[in-house]
C-alpha cells in the first residue's frame, strides 16, 4: 500500500495553491470589464492601450477610473490577506503578492496582455508593509492633486518607500520587497511603452501604404 501524504507535504501543496490562486485573482481584468460594461469598448484599443486604472480614468471617466484602481488594489491586498489567513510563511505571503501583480500585468484571461500593476502593487504593499505605506500615502495623494498624473503620484510612493521601511525597522527581506515590486511596475511600463510605440509605428506605416496605393 502506498503511503499517504504527510502533513508537511499537504501544507506545501496548499501554499503553492495559494500562490496560484493569487495569480488568477490578479488576472481578473477589471479595467477591461468596466470598459465593456460602461461603454462597450475594449480598453486595450483606446487611449494609451493600457489595461489599468489610469487609462480607465481618462477614457471611461474619473469615477470608473477610481473604482478600477480600488478594485485592482483590492486584488493585491486580498491575495496577501488570504495567504496570511492560511498562516502561510512569509515567503509564501510575499510570493502571493507578487503573483497577484504578475496576474494583473500578464493575465491568463486576456492573452497575457494586462496593465502595469501600479494599483495592484499598492494593494499588496498596503497589506504587507502597512505602516510605511500609510506614511508615504499623504505626499502621494498631494502629488496626485498637484500634477494630475498617476505615474508621478506613484513615484512619491515607490521612491521613498524603502527608506521609510528602513526607518520603521522592517527586515531586509521586506525592504527588498518594497524595491522589487515597484521595479516590476517600472519594467512593465518600459516594456508596454516600447510595445505600444512599435504597434503605433506599424499602424502608421500600414495607413501610409494604403494611402499610396489609393
Amino acid at each position: 500500500m502506498g503511503s499517504s501524504p504527510t502533513p508537511g507535504t499537504n501544507k506545501r501543496i496548499m501554499f503553492w495553491l495559494i500562490v496560484l490562486a493569487a495569480y488568477f485573482l490578479g488576472s481578473i481584468p477589471t479595467a477591461y470589464i468596466a470598459g465593456r460594461i460602461i461603454k462597450g469598448v475594449d480598453i486595450r484599443h483606446i487611449g494609451d492601450g493600457n489595461m489599468g486604472a489610469a487609462n480607465a480614468y481618462r477614457q471611461l471617466g474619473p469615477r470608473v477610473g477610481i473604482a478600477v484602481g480600488v478594485a485592482d488594489a483590492a486584488k493585491g491586498a486580498l491575495a496577501v490577506l488570504i495567504a496570511l489567513a492560511a498562516d502561510a510563511p512569509q515567503l509564501v505571503v510575499l510570493l502571493a503578492g507578487a503573483a497577484a501583480v504578475f496576474g494583473h500585468n500578464w493575465p491568463l484571461f486576456l492573452g497575457f496582455r494586462g496593465g502595469r500593476g501600479e494599483s495592484t502593487t499598492i494593494g499588496v504593499l498596503l497589506a504587507t508593509i502597512t505602516v510605511p505605506m500609510l506614511i508615504v500615502a499623504a505626499p502621494a495623494i498631494l502629488a496626485h492633486f498637484i500634477f494630475r498624473d498617476t505615474t508621478k503620484a506613484a513615484a512619491f510612493i515607490f521612491v521613498p518607500l524603502p527608506f521609510v521601511c528602513w526607518l520603521t525597522g522592517l527586515s531586509g527581506v521586506l525592504i527588498a520587497y518594497s524595491i522589487a515590486l515597484p521595479c516590476l511596475v517600472g519594467l512593465t511600463h518600459f516594456l508596454r511603452t516600447r510595445w505600444l510605440g512599435a504597434a503605433q509605428k506599424r499602424r502608421s506605416q500600414a495607413q501610409h501604404t494604403r494611402g499610396e496605393k489609393a
